[in-house]
């Protein structure tokens, strides 16, 4: 157990932010999902929203690079 008051602050502060970015990838995830799944003209509509999302975690580091560039490829292929 920590000793410090800033290393219980830190245990605190990241358990906020692993929240934060589980309940955001889970949600690109979905939204993969549902966009691979279906294939109707507001599926294309809902492409660039993605595909922002998609770079959004990649900016936080909440995925890698090289796997956000993995998913938007294929997201366009099944475009």
């Amino acid at each position: 157990m920590a000793n410090h008051n800033s290393a219980k602050k830190r245990i605190r502060s990241t358990k906020v932010r692993q929240e934060g970015n589980k309940y955001l990838h889970k949600t690109v995830r979905n939204a993969i999902r549902s966009i691979i799944s279906d294939s109707s003209k507001e599926s294309d509509k809902k492409m660039p929203k993605i595909i922002s999302m998609i770079d959004k975690l990649e900016k936080k580091n909440v995925i890698h690079k090289n796997k956000a560039g993995r998913l938007k490829s294929k997201l366009m292929k099944k475009k």
